[in-house]
């Protein structure tokens, strides 16, 4: 793909910038051939228009993805350039906060300004034996790769830190050394590694000073070569030093001070052995105050003065020449103070008696006098004459500069020299690793000599790095069978050529200090004349012609001519010199002796190796004859000349390169200025290795890696078998330009920009992916939302529906209720009301109709009285106007009526004349007759109706009348009634008014009494309310109180017991502590007594055997597992050889008091815990003692007592028996036999004495037969019927009955009943063997049962699996087959023991029978004689009835114990003992050998005994101490051996558990609890070697299964990685994964089972486990930013839970495991966590509680995303975290201590195993041992 098509819109690039260097921006569009402009946005929002070149049309630098930002390799950038390499660094120092990145092999170092928690030695041993790629960039690394080639190709390493003053060279140089001191250690016993840090501070004080840029700058530049012997251990050191800067010494710039010696002087100066020295503040010296800054903040000069003395005393630098450099550097400051007088312009003098001088030339031990005169005077020598000329003062005063300078730097070369001499070894160097601490290419503003040989220097060393980086470039081309292109590169040969060939520029200055009258001037003409325009390098500025310019390979410098020749000559006038040679002082002398010192340069092989024999380079004196001349060279020919030595060490070693860069030039920590850092990066080569890597393939992925990282771009079709070929044909299909990578035998080679190419394209799928994968996912998950929805909303809206209907149905119910009741209701009131309103209707109507009846009537009364009387009168006016009316009516009518009578009879007389006139008339006739009778009719009625009225009203008025009537006589006898009442009313009324007048005196009485009454109550209620609020007070004040006493109670209650905990916890901290301390010195005891013995079998060895070839180690072994290796032909021979059992007796009292004076404390602080505890409990502890000694009291039954007694007796008797029947039959044998047949070798009485053993065992077992009988006899005594009583009667008597015969019969009844009882035990054992067939029936049923289970659970696990895809189908199967064939064998093992148990007992039961067998045949076929069954009748009886009752002791001849040591011990196999015998066998034999030791009273036997035990222990797991089965096998033994001496010891309180058979078994002679301790430490040193053990098993495995093998197999993608090699994540062939660590518990937790290990034993043994799993894990997450991303979070949880799911298993869980993967657990959740707001950093801070902040920070700051969908954490974000946490109180220390152990301890264990039951295996070989 072109370059060109990657310019799309979107796309970053870098453009310049003046501020920022380089500048982010966008694309806007698409950038097509042709175009001119490009548009882009820049990060702070603005559009630009961005102009190509028109020249060149060169584009814009393209960004990298955001997934290859802050990589640990600045080669695994896609895009190689100097913003890419900016940036990459800018983010890793500001927001990851590392300042180490790598850069191909270099590692570059930015200096952080602040002191940072990542040097410990846990750092240390972290990365030590890692690979260099594997873990974090860090200056360890590359110092464990340097040391780890010296070891692997045997050849000498180099390390070159370089960089400007200020970037922290000093530091890291120092760091690499600290790192191989740590490392490798020392070969011999004075501490070479610590004299070698050790030589730092000396060299820091003479050599550094503070600068504008640092305030620790070293002003020279040095070599330290580390040697190491064939076992790569430290055996000495030597140190070259290359131009000291010894104008600082006498002159200083503002704010920078002189070399640190001379400030730490002036602090100390009141020390009292500093009085002599005559000093005061730096102040008071010229030399000292230039600068203006005495004082470096944070520093101490007078501590600092300290360690430089502790520094020289460990080197071997004595007071007295620690004195004499004292006075010599006091000397120089005041000679400093030495002022000189003008006597005129050419001479000056000296004040007399001139103080400084005084002081100088007292110091010195030189005359004052002479050392005046030559200060200001100088002796010039002719061919002729000489003769002596004064100097001027400015002469005057640069000679005595001049001598100062020469003074300090002869005092620095004898300080170099002494230092060489303390770190030279006598031991033959085999290899060394040279550290190269030279000061970095320079240029300021005025650049003079010193910058001149400084740039030189990094020429040269410019040269070196270019040529080695194009080697393995060359190298890499060739391994991979890669064509190779010849790849240009800057070649600075011609400037190196330029200032060293002949004729140049360092030639010209030599040549001019050899003129009389050589002046910088012509020196400079010189330089023009020879080179200027013939040079190309070689320029001359425009205004000045005291100046040039270089063309170095990393910038332009111009060098100032001015001095250069005084600076080259290092002129010092030689009287000056002859006067300190002449000095009384007499180290003075020393330091002029030799001038000059030459060094023989390192010769190297033909093929370029070092050979490994090579000699450390030491300083020649020079020849008596030598000339002056020779001894005059130049400073710069010196240092040509050192500097080509040095180029030549470098060329014979293979070199690693450390660059360090200084951000900013104000010392702000953690502040990164761009523009400073790309002049840095240009001046270092950083960027030309860059450049180189860029023109060729910089991405290299292998196949498997590019294969798991780009699968996604793959179809089904492309993935083939060979993953090779499957990547060249998709390579073949995305990348159509073929010269774009290349296929290597392992890797794919890449050109820049195609693996972000190859990321887009990966981003683009994922992209494509996730969306379609979201559509998919949304539309599901919305379609499942939405039918989720419906159906929930249809059955909201049923229920609804539902709900509202029955509501409706209910309001109708209710509303037709309602109506009901209100229609009732109404009704009922209406009528109510109607009734009511009715009746009152009624009443009123007729009260009112009675009313208005009377008023009607009376009305009409009167109305009719009127009428009457109105009627008369009317009567009388009417008639009397009637009758004047009707006259003149009359009068009038007539008079009318005759008018109209006249006219009427005029129309009648005209009308009669017509007919109709007549019909007309009639019918009006008809109709007025018609209504006049009409009329009458309706007139008769209203007559009728005022007829019934008129009667009506006659009524009622009679009624009323008779009321009336009686009414009057009512009232007149009411009035006469009235009258009487009124006398009475009157007298009443008198008698009022006297009440009256009484009633108001007794009111006044009542107020005043009233007033008195409330006058009373007012006070009686206002005393009332006072007592009443005096009681509340009282009663608040009493609660108060209360609630006060409760409370402080409660409080000093809780403080009690809070302090309580706190001082049992602080007990208990300090006792572990004080464990662990104790514990470590047992350790540390056993390493110095191991080392003890590998001395002498060292030496033992070297006097009897040749020495050995060297056989060389492995690197990654370190000294102190080397000082365990010995040789295992001698540890045997020292087995067999008698004289060495001499001084392990000798040695065991020493190591027991030992243990029992470090033992002391520890058991003072148990008594001390005791005592509180007992003190705490010691109210509950009397009840509970109490009830535990009823509990206790033994309830003893009668068959009990009877059975002991019973057996006592029997013992008795049976004892008497036979030491009589003993004593007879020797007495026999001594009497009737020959001396030589009755002798103790003889046939006869060997016959004899093995049938009386034979008959003794046969008693014994009788005897316990019968015993076992009696017993149950006894006990069933009261539960036996009468039925029973009859038959053991029955049975009493026919044993009576038989024990008869057999004394009248003699033999013949011996014999019958012996076969009797024989038949009797067949029949029982027949009995015995049904019930065993039927158990074993029942057992196969139960088998057949769980087979069906195991069938069915088989046939689910098989369904689960078709399930399963195709891999992690096999992986379960796998598992689950494991897990079922471990079940199988533990069962068949449980089975095997069962039946070894089985197959004993019956070889015992068989023995004994075969004995009876025989016995009875042997005692038919002899003639017995009838005297023999006389004499012995009760013999034959006891015999067949009796076992032998041991008392659980073994019984061994002292001159047997080796072989019982031996065989027993040194020569035992675990694995056969463990899986064949009993648990703890060899502890059980030792201990009942002590048993019979005791029993014996042999005090000596039993010291000889358990010092054995101990020392063959010892012998056992040093020989095989790395065999975690031989180690867990003592181990176990050891404590069974300790539990069995704590058990039998006869304390009661291990007693308490025991039966009390085995409280017989008692020791009762000695008092062994000395031993008891001893066996305790050596089961701790055992228990601490079994740890190593695992631990050195498991380390392999953590990293591995835990963090990089991918357990979820798709989870995490491999990054893309840079030019070293990066340990895949996917498991290749030999890898560990998970599964791995789980096989191997597993193999730990059985081994340890199957040996009989205590369980809290193993319980701590896997705490112990797991925290070394979560130690080194998480260790490792810490130190690796490519594994702290979200999924490989995902990943540790999950490896978590599996771990977490094996202690489920196997019941652990209560171990405290758990709670050591605490740590990691709560790393990987913070991998996993949201973190952007401040919620996510309140939960971040209360989530890791387990973590430090520390660790906090630095997970979040390593936080990296591994896809571009993941963001990183901001800055921000880190420092709220910060902010949070800054008031825990934790560690500061980052990593956890991986090397921790856990103090152990042994809880008490009783066996309950009868000693006397145990067996003794033919297989162990101790046949010479007895049962007793």
């Amino acid at each position: 793909m072109a370059a060109s098509e990657l310019y799309t819109k979107f796309a970053r690039v870098w453009i310049p910038d003046p501020e920022e260097v380089w500048k982010s921006a966008e694309l806007l569009k698409d950038y097509k051939p042709g175009d001119k402009v490009l548009l882009l946005h820049l990060e702070e929002g603005k559009d630009l228009e961005y102009r190509l070149d028109p020249k060149t049309g060169e584009l814009p630098h393209l960004r990298n993805p955001d997934i290859l930002v802050g990589e640990n390799d600045l080669t695994a950038l896609s895009y190689l350039h100097e913003p890419a390499v900016l940036h990459n660094l800018r983010v890793r120092f500001i927001d990851s906060k590392l300042i180490y990145t790598y850069c191909g092999i270099v590692l570059v170092a930015i200096n952080p300004y602040e002191q940072l928690p990542i040097y410990g030695e846990d750092i240390i041993n972290a990365y030590s034996g890692q690979n260099m790629g594997d873990m974090d960039p860090h200056i360890f690394a590359v110092a464990e790769e340097a040391y780890k080639q010296m070891a692997r190709d045997e050849r000498n390493q180099s390390i070159i830190v370089s960089g400007e003053s200020g970037a922290g060279k000093t530091v890291s140089a120092k760091y690499a050394m600290r790192y191989f001191a740590t490392v490798s250690g020392s070969a011999s016993e004075a501490n070479v590694e610590e004299k070698v840090l050790a030589s730092n501070p000396i060299m820091e004080s003479i050599g550094n000073a503070k600068t504008t840029r640092n305030d620790n700058s070293s002003r020279f530049g040095k070599y330290i070569e580390i040697g190491f012997d064939k076992r790569y251990r430290i055996i000495g050191a030597n140190m070259r030093t290359y131009l000291l800067e010894k104008s600082r010494v006498v002159f200083q710039a503002e704010e920078e001070r002189n070399y640190h010696i001379f400030y730490q002087l002036c602090a100390s100066a009141k020390l009292p052995e500093f009085k002599m020295l005559r000093l005061g503040n730096a102040d008071s010296f010229h030399y000292t105050k230039q600068g203006g800054s005495p004082m470096i903040e944070g520093v101490d000069d007078a501590k600092e003065m300290a360690h430089t003395r502790q520094a020289c005393t460990l080197l071997g630098i004595s007071e007295s020449y620690q004195m004499g450099i004292f006075r010599i550097l006091a000397g120089i400051l005041h000679l400093g103070n030495v002022g000189f007088a003008s006597r005129d312009s050419d001479s000056c003098t000296i004040p007399p008696k001139h103080e400084p001088l005084t002081i100088f030339c007292d110091l010195m031990g030189v005359d004052y006098e002479e050392m005046c005169h030559w200060l200001c005077h100088r002796k010039l020598a002719t061919a002729t004459e000489t003769y002596i000329k004064p100097i001027s003062k400015l002469q005057a005063t640069n000679a005595r500069d001049a001598l100062a300078k020469h003074i300090y730097a002869k005092l620095f070369n004898w300080i170099v020299d002494h230092v060489n001499q303390a770190l030279h070894s006598a031991v033959k160097q085999h290899s060394f690793i040279g550290v190269l601490d030279i000061y970095g290419f320079e240029t300021f503003e005025i650049n003079s000599f010193e910058q001149f040989c400084i740039n030189y220097a990094n020429e040269k060393l410019q040269q070196q790095f270019n040529m080695h980086v194009f080697k393995l470039e060359q190298e890499e081309y060739m391994k991979e069978q890669i064509p190779w292109t010849l790849i240009d590169f800057y070649d600075n040969q011609p400037c190196i050529n330029l200032i060293e060939s002949k004729l140049g520029i360092l030639d010209l200055l030599d040549e001019e200090c050899k003129m009389p009258k050589g002046t910088d001037d012509t020196w400079a003409q010189k330089l023009y004349n020879t080179h200027l325009n013939k040079c190309a390098l070689f320029e001359k500025p425009r205004m000045s012609n005291k100046a040039f310019i270089i063309k170095h390979f990393a910038d332009k410098v111009e060098y100032q001519c001015e001095g250069f020749l005084e600076k080259n000559k290092d002129t010092v006038f030689e009287e000056q010199i002859k006067v300190l040679k002449s000095s009384k002082f007499k180290m003075l002398p020393e330091l002029f002796q030799d001038d000059e010192k030459a060094i023989s340069p390192t010769s190297a092989t033909s093929s370029g190796r070092t050979p490994l024999t090579r000699v450390p380079v030491k300083p020649t004196k020079g020849r008596p004859g030598q000339t002056a001349k020779e001894h005059k060279k130049t400073v710069g020919h010196q240092f040509r000349n050192s500097l080509h030595l040095l180029m030549e060490t470098l060329n014979a070693t293979t070199p690693h390169y450390v660059r360090c860069i200084k951000p900013n030039d104000f010392k702000f920590p953690f502040t990164f200025d761009e523009k400073r850092a790309v002049q840095q990066l240009r001046a270092c080569g950083v960027l030309e290795t860059i450049r180189i890597s860029a023109a060729g393939f910089p991405s290299r992925w292998t196949y498997q890696e590019f294969f798991s990282r780009y699968r996604v771009l793959m179809k089904q079709k492309d993935v083939l078998g060979d993953r090779k070929q499957t990547c060249k044909n998709v390579l073949e299909k995305l990348i159509l330009d073929k010269d774009k990578y290349q296929f290597g035998k392992t890797k794919i080679f890449f050109r820049a920009g195609q693996v972000a190419y190859l990321e887009k394209l990966r981003a683009d799928k994922l992209r494509a992916a996730c969306i379609r994968i979201q559509k998919t996912i949304r539309g599901w998950l919305l379609r499942k939302r939405y039918l989720c929805m419906q159906r929930a909303a249809i059955t909201v809206q049923r229920y609804v529906r539902g709900y509202q209907a029955r509501c409706y149905a209910k309001f109708l119910r209710r509303t037709k209720a309602a109506t009901t009741i209100q229609k009732y209701w109404r009704m009922y009131v209406v009528r109510r009301r109607y009734k009511i309103r009715r009746a009152a209707t009624i009443v009123i109507q007729s009260y009112l109709r009675g009313y208005l009846t009377r008023n009607r009537y009376r009305k009409i009364l009167r109305e009719y009285k009127a009428v009457i009387i109105q009627k008369r009168v009317r009567g009388w006016l009417a008639r009397t106007h009637y009758k004047r009316t009707m006259k003149a009516i009359v009068y009038l009518q007539c008079c009318f009526r005759r008018m109209m009578a006249k006219r009427e009879l005029k129309k009648l007389k005209i009308e009669a004349r017509s007919v109709e006139r007549y019909k007309k008339l009639h019918i009006g006739m008809e109709n007025k007759i018609m209504q006049l009778q009409r009329k009458v009719d309706e007139q008769n009625k209203d007559y009728k109706c005022l007829m019934e009225k008129l009667t009506n009203l006659e009524g009622v008025y009679n009624s009323e009348t008779e009321k009336l009537r009686n009414d009057v006589e009512r009232l007149q006898l009411s009035e006469e009634e009235a009258k009487v009442a009124t006398g009475r009313v009157l007298s009443l009324q008198e008698e009022i008014a006297k009440l009256r007048k009484d009633l108001e005196q007794t009111r006044s009485e009542k107020k005043s009494i009233e007033e008195r009454a409330d006058k009373y109550k007012q006070e009686t209620d206002q005393l009332v309310s006072n007592l009443k609020e005096e009681n509340t007070l009282l009663k608040q004040e009493k609660e108060t109180l209360n609630h006060r006493i409760v409370e402080q109670a409660k409080e000093m209650t809780e403080t009690m017991e809070r302090k309580l905990v706190e001082e049992t916890k602080q007990l208990e901290l300090d006792l572990n502590d004080e464990r662990l301390r104790y514990q470590n010195l047992l350790n540390e005891f056993s390493r110095l007594e191991e080392r003890y013995d590998d001395l002498k079998e060292e030496m033992t060895l070297m006097l009897n055997v040749p020495k050995p070839g060297h056989k060389r180690t492995d690197s990654t072994h370190s000294s102190n597992e080397s000082e365990y290796t010995f040789s295992s032909e001698f540890a045997e021979t020292e087995d067999i050889a008698p004289r060495t059992e001499e001084p392990i007796e000798k040695k065991v009292p020493l190591d027991m008091s030992l243990f029992l004076k470090l033992q002391k404390r520890v058991t003072e602080l148990e008594q001390e815990k005791q005592l509180m505890q007992d003190e705490l409990d010691r109210k509950e502890e009397q009840v509970f003692r109490s009830k535990a000694k009823e509990e206790e009291r033994p309830q003893i039954r009668g068959a009990e007592l009877e059975y002991e007694s019973l057996k006592r007796q029997e013992l008795e008797s049976e004892n008497k028996k036979l030491k009589n029947e003993l004593n007879e039959l020797r007495k026999a044998l001594s009497e009737k036999s020959a001396p030589e047949v009755t002798a103790p070798g003889a046939p006869a009485y060997r016959v004899l004495m093995e049938q009386l053993t034979s008959v003794s065992e046969e008693l014994d077992v009788r005897k316990e037969e019968v015993l076992i009988l009696r017993s149950q006899l006894v006990s069933q005594k009261e539960a036996i019927q009468p039925k029973d009583d009859k038959n053991t009667m029955t049975d009493s008597t026919i044993l009576l009955e038989d024990v008869q015969k057999m004394k009248d019969k003699g033999e013949i009844a011996q014999a019958y009943i012996g076969l009797k009882e024989t038949n009797r035990l067949l029949e029982s054992q027949l009995q015995s063997q049904k019930r065993s067939h039927e158990n074993e029936a029942e057992a196969l049923r139960g088998e057949i049962q769980s087979l069906k289970e195991e069938n069915n659970r088989q046939q689910q696990l098989l369904a689960q699996n078709l399930q399963l895809p195709p891999e992690a189908r096999i992986e379960a199967s796998l598992q689950h087959e494991i897990t079922r064939l471990t079940n199988e064998n533990l069962d068949l093992m449980e089975q095997l023991e069962k039946q070894d148990k089985t197959v004993r007992k019956l070889k015992k039961q068989l023995k004994v029978f075969a004995k009876k067998i025989g016995e009875l045949e042997v005692g038919q076929m002899e003639n017995i004689s009838p005297g023999q069954i006389i004499d012995e009748p009760i013999r034959p009886v006891n015999i067949p009835r009796k076992e032998k009752d041991f008392q659980g002791m073994l019984e061994y001849k002292r001159e047997d114990e080796q072989k019982l040591v031996k065989n027993l011990i040194l020569e035992l196999k675990p694995r056969g003992v463990a899986v064949n015998l009993i648990p703890g066998l060899p502890a059980y034999i030792l201990f009942m050998c002590v048993r019979h030791a005791d029993y014996l009273n042999d005090d000596q036997k039993v010291r000889s005994l358990l010092t054995s035990t101990i020392n063959s222990i010892k012998k056992v797991l040093k020989k095989r101490g790395d065999d975690f089965e031989t180690v867990s096998f003592w181990l176990s033994n050891t404590c069974r051996f300790l539990h069995c001496l704590k058990q039998y010891s006869g304390e009661e309180g291990f007693m308490k558990h025991n039966t009390s058979r085995q409280n017989e078994h008692c020791l009762t002679n000695f008092d062994l609890a000395e031993y008891r301790q001893v066996l305790s430490d050596l089961a701790i040193q055992i228990y601490q070697q079994l740890v190593r053990v695992l631990e050195n098993i498991l380390q392999p495995m953590i990293v591995s299964g835990m963090l990089e093998h991918e357990t979820i197999q798709g989870v995490s993608g491999v990054k893309p990685t840079g030019l070293r090699k990066r340990t895949s994540s996917i498991a290749d062939e030999g890898t560990y994964t998970l599964d791995s660590i789980l096989r191997q518990l597993n193999s730990f937790h059985s081994v340890m089972c199957q040996h009989g290990m205590d369980p809290e034993l193993i319980k701590q043994v896997v705490k112990q486990m797991f925290y070394i799993v979560g130690a080194i894990t998480l260790n490792n997450l810490l130190l690796r930013k490519d594994m702290c991303s979200w999924s490989k979070g995902m990943q540790i949880r999950y490896n978590v839970s599996q771990l977490e799911e094996w202690l489920r298993d196997k019941n652990l869980m209560n171990s405290g495991a758990k709670e050591t993967l605490e740590p990691l657990i709560q790393a990987a959740q913070l991998l996993q966590v949201k973190k952007k707001t401040d919620d996510d950093a309140e939960a971040i801070c209360s989530m890791c509680n387990a973590l430090t902040t520390a660790q906090i920070v630095k997970v979040l700051n390593l936080y990296t995303p591994v896809n571009e969908f993941e963001e990183r954490v901001s800055v921000s974000f880190i420092r709220t975290i910060q902010m949070r946490l800054r008031d825990r109180k934790d560690s500061p220390q980052l990593l956890m201590d991986a090397k921790h152990i856990f103090p152990v301890t042994f809880p008490f264990n009783p066996s309950s195993l009868a000693l006397e039951t145990i067996q003794i295996p033919a297989s162990l070989g101790l046949g010479f041992i007895a049962r007793v």
